[in-house]
């Protein structure tokens, strides 16, 4: 009996290694992982399982300045994998032909938990997200339909899309859900302050202090532990002169959603700065300074904010210390969400 199963076993690893060198497509499929203490995913896995090889054809093509309309502008451009998924060297999105976009483009993270996508929630799904992007003139320039006659083209894209979907006809529903798939695994959840609520450890002195100043007058709109209610308010910024960007009142007319705009999440705020939909605030203090004394009071202005923030200065270090227990270094320096090293699809032990 014991031979027998050897001999099973055996058959069984011979077939795997066949189907390695072949580049069998994987009919494995894995679910994100997060803590037990998140909410439930709201993105309907079913209609776009994730498997290994798409994750990775997600991640080749978000480093692929292919889905710009002159090949020079990738989706990480504006997404540095470093600086959780945002840019830091100037307020607004850059694109093609040094063209200037309109808004601070957001920290790319926890995507499965949301809704509706961009700062104004003009996108209802994250498989239709990257279509903003690519065909927005001032960033990406480009048709979906140009993007995929341009990928059919290469020697190695059908090769990639037929790993992964039995096909190789490239269409512009694949290439999107293979983005949404690399971006779905873009979770952030072992910073401090997750290594605290698992019990690993405790918060010190000062960042405990700051935890309490944070429950109190933050956590009501930066919901934990996604930190962020996916809403949309007006957080009492004065309209931009030049921008004139209304938010979220532009994408469904309603007075009543006058400069409101999407609640980014705290996670990494150390590194991706800068702050607000227009990028104009390059520091925390500069943002705590805004709800201690620049709110601009209008008829939309959140509930949360029509009684002044006052915080004394101890208040704000050790708010800011608390802040900074949310960096998760080990989102920032993932090497499976960083630049793809080879030309080919790799499945790393990460993504098993």
């Amino acid at each position: 009996m014991r031979n027998k199963k050897n001999e099973i076993l055996t058959l069984l690893f011979f077939f795997l290694l066949i189907g390695t060198a072949l580049n069998i497509p994987s009919s494995s499929y894995f679910i994100i992982k997060y803590p037990d203490y998140f909410p439930k995913p709201l993105y309907d896995f079913n209609k776009n399982p994730l498997t290994p090889e798409g994750v990775e054809l997600g991640r080749h093509l978000f480093y692929d300045p292919i889905l710009s309309k002159d090949s020079s502008i990738s989706c990480s451009n504006c997404h540095l994998s470093y600086t959780a998924f945002t840019h830091v060297d100037h307020k607004l999105s850059h694109g093609i032909n040094d063209s200037i976009g309109t808004r601070n483009s957001p920290s790319l993270i926890n995507l499965a938990w949301s809704e509706l996508f961009m700062w104004d929630g003009a996108v209802n799904h994250l498989d239709v997200q990257a279509l903003a992007p690519i065909s927005h003139p001032a960033e990406m320039g480009e048709s979906i339909e140009n993007v995929v006659v341009k990928l059919q083209s290469t020697k190695r894209y059908p090769m990639l899309f037929q790993q992964v979907f039995n096909d190789s006809i490239i269409t512009g529903e694949k290439l999107l859900k293979v983005i949404s798939q690399f971006e779905l695994t873009l979770v952030s959840q072992n910073s401090k302050y997750d290594s605290v609520m698992r019990k690993e450890t405790v918060f010190n002195n000062q960042e405990q202090r700051g935890y309490k100043v944070f429950q109190n007058n933050c956590n009501s709109c930066h919901t934990e532990p996604l930190f962020t209610s996916y809403q949309f308010k007006n957080n009492g910024l004065a309209i931009d002169s030049i921008l004139n960007d209304v938010g979220r009142y532009r994408i469904t007319n309603n007075p009543n959603d006058s400069l409101k705009f999407k609640i980014p999440t705290l996670r990494n705020i150390e590194f991706s700065y800068p702050y607000m939909h227009d990028g104009r605030f390059k520091s925390i203090s500069e943002v705590l300074k805004h709800y201690e004394k620049g709110i601009l009071y209008s008829s939309t202005l959140a509930n949360e904010l029509k009684t002044p923030i006052g915080l004394t200065h101890e208040e704000k270090v050790d708010l800011t210390a608390f802040l900074l227990t949310l960096t998760d270094r080990d989102f920032l320096f993932n090497s499976n969400f960083s630049y793809p090293k080879t030309n080919n699809i790799e499945i790393t032990e990460g993504y098993k």
